[in-house]
């Protein structure tokens, strides 16, 4: 009825009568009740979809926390691998420092015999020797110390031998030794070694240029290494 004007209207509804609004009535509902089925089809289908979407939600929830508890297993397993890293380093550095100690046990007793050939007589041992400075500073240490009444030799024990710098560290040691001497180096001669399980050609070379010493784990005993015209060096 839109756009009629008041008597338009009055005239159209002169010509309807009860079987034609009835009719238009049904006519409504039944399209009433087709959009009311399609909606509730389009409602029941976003329903499923809904409840679909839950499951996947749901499913992926449970992924989700499966994938927590493999981590968190993970996690645990890496803890302990953590703690069997740190055993074993703990265990290898105190390998190390019973390494040490057994290489200058093996060392020790009998060093001195080795060099009878330059009737040194090196009778005397002490191991651990501090060495310290006009402010009673510990600046470094002796391994072993050899001695007699007028002579002594400072050596220096290490499981590797390899670098001229190994040679190095020592060189240094016994100038602190001569500028700082110990009770059992004052008024001596002072000579130097360096004994090594594995000594490599080049730190031998090196360290014999500089007069030191070199001595050579080998099996349960220890040899002096010598080249023909080697002069040891006294400090």
């Amino acid at each position: 009825m839109a756009g009629m004007t008041a008597q338009e209207a009055a005239e159209w509804g002169k010509t309807l009568d009860f079987p034609t609004v009835w009719a238009a009535i049904m006519k409504s509902d039944e399209r009433l009740d087709r959009l009311g089925e399609k909606t509730d089809e389009r409602l029941d289908r976003q329903a499923e979809n809904i409840d679909r979407l839950g499951e996947r939600i749901d499913r992926q929830t449970e992924n989700i926390d499966r994938i927590g508890e493999r981590l968190d297993r993970l996690g645990e397993k890496f803890d302990k691998m953590g703690e069997r890293v740190d055993r074993v380093t703990a265990n290898v550095g105190g390998l190390n420092l019973s390494m040490g100690d057994l290489i200058e046990t093996l060392f020790a007793p009998h060093l001195g015999e080795k060099f009878d050939a330059y009737n040194y007589q090196l009778k005397r041992m002490y191991r651990r020797v501090p060495i310290y400075d006009d402010n009673i500073r510990m600046r470094s240490d002796i391994d072993i110390l050899l001695s007699n009444t007028i002579l002594c030799m400072a050596v220096e024990v290490k499981r590797w031998l390899e670098t001229t710098a190994h040679v190095d560290e020592h060189i240094k040691r016994m100038q602190l030794v001569r500028q700082y001497p110990p009770a059992e180096v004052k008024g001596k001669k002072l000579l130097g070694a360096i004994v090594g399980a594995v000594v490599t050609p080049e730190a031998r070379e090196y360290a014999e240029q500089n007069g030191l010493f070199v001595l050579e784990l080998t099996g349960e005993d220890v040899r002096l290494l010598e080249a023909p015209d080697f002069q040891p060096k006294e400090w």
